[in-house]
């Protein structure tokens, strides 16, 4: 998480946001996967009917979010960033584009090193490029590997290609 909220924080720096949202950036970093460790089927119990179809290990966004909400947090761009960060989504702009992009960046993951590195190299300049280089990627492993294409992870694909 600390990996995360660094490039997150990092980026938002280069961005010029204000220090508010730079915070926001960087607390989004440290809040997506603060419950990561929590049984799955705890989590599930605590979601809206659509994201308990969920595999396990996606289950700890969309749980954070809820908790955040209950806890009072009414930033639904932040909220949302935590929600989809996994799978992505087409309602994701700049902060859960760059969380999707920064989980899988993270420095210290062992995928594709060197491809990672010249990716992170190009953020945040080039955002939505980086985004979408990592989605096809997903994806394409997904097709390869005969693994599920969540419909929420094909209408993100749509969105940065049409460049909504």
């Amino acid at each position: 998480m600390a990996g995360v909220s660094s490039l997150l924080g990092d980026w938002a720096v280069s961005l010029h946001l204000s220090a508010i949202d730079t915070a926001r950036w960087r607390a989004t970093g440290y809040l997506h996967d603060a419950l990561r460790e929590n049984h799955p089927e705890t989590l599930r119990l605590k979601l809206p009917s659509g994201l308990r179809i969920l595999p396990p290990d996606m289950l700890h966004g969309p749980a954070v979010a809820e908790r955040l909400r209950l806890e009072g947090i009414l930033d639904d761009e932040l909220l949302g960033a935590v929600t989809y960060h996994s799978i992505g989504h087409e309602s994701l702009n700049g902060l859960g584009r760059a969380l999707y992009s920064a989980d899988f960046l993270e420095p210290g993951r062992m995928i594709k090193v060197e491809w990672c590195e010249r990716l992170r190299a190009r953020m945040p300049e080039e955002l939505n490029d980086v985004t979408t280089e990592i989605v096809a990627a997903r994806i394409t492993y997904s097709i390869e590997h005969g693994l599920q294409l969540f419909p929420e992870t094909v209408g993100f694909w749509d969105a940065l290609v049409n460049g909504l």
